[in-house]
């Protein structure tokens, strides 16, 4: 439990954010839920250096919307569980267009890689996806594209900028329990991310994209 920040409280939170935010879902899907924290006393730089991943208690985004730049075998892996992806001979073709990693980045929530491609990939896409933040997350011949998915919808932190950290903790379709469950675990990862822990705290908030934010701290 977290030392500064009780269960019922963040409950309590919870249950006002659920309140005053979209239901039934808009468009087929739910709002997402991010937690915002509010850094002071913080060096500027070190924060930025600042990330890391957290797999929650409860899948945190159902529909991530996922692209795998894969070699044959991932490709053909890609194909068999119904994953969107695009092969070196694609990415090759595409690479002309020098606006082309932006435009994948709008369109995908997060990207894999095989790891044989990780050295090539970016040189053909440029900077573009890790601009965005979505830089793609290496994927194995070892390892099953299907977990590694399943770890990647949970979360992962992203830095808004050198003042706030912020963390996808889940969707307003959850019941309260398992998103209050979410918060109370990504609070201590990220407090656990800070070098004088509490200390550099100044706020905690959760909001959706639609909604107010709601102080949780």
């Amino acid at each position: 439990m977290n030392t500064k920040i009780n269960f019922d409280t963040i409950y309590r939170t919870v249950a006002k954010l659920k309140r005053h935010s979209s239901e039934p879902p808009v468009g087929g899907f739910y709002e997402n839920v991010e937690l915002l924290i509010g850094l002071c006393n913080s060096n500027g730089p070190a924060a930025k250096r600042l990330g890391g991943n957290i797999q929650l208690y409860h899948i945190a985004r159902p529909h991530l919307k996922v692209c795998v730049l894969g070699d044959a075998r991932h490709c053909d892996e890609a194909r068999s569980i119904g994953i969107d992806y695009l092969d070196l001979v694609a990415l090759r073709a595409l690479a002309c267009d020098k606006k082309f990693a932006k435009k994948l980045a709008k369109v995908y929530d997060e990207f894999l890689i095989s790891e044989s491609l990780v050295k090539i990939v970016p040189r053909l896409l440029g900077p573009g996806l890790t601009n965005s933040g979505k830089f793609p997350t290496p994927l194995s011949h070892h390892e099953s594209m299907q977990d590694k998915i399943d770890v990647i919808s949970t979360t992962s932190l992203k830095i808004k900028n050198i003042v706030c950290l912020s963390v996808n903790v889940g969707n307003v379709g959850m019941n309260r329990e398992k998103l209050t469950q979410n918060i109370n675990m990504s609070i201590k990862f990220l407090v656990s991310l800070l070098k004088e822990k509490w200390s550099n705290v100044q706020s905690l908030h959760i909001k959706t994209i639609r909604g107010q934010p709601q102080r949780i701290y």
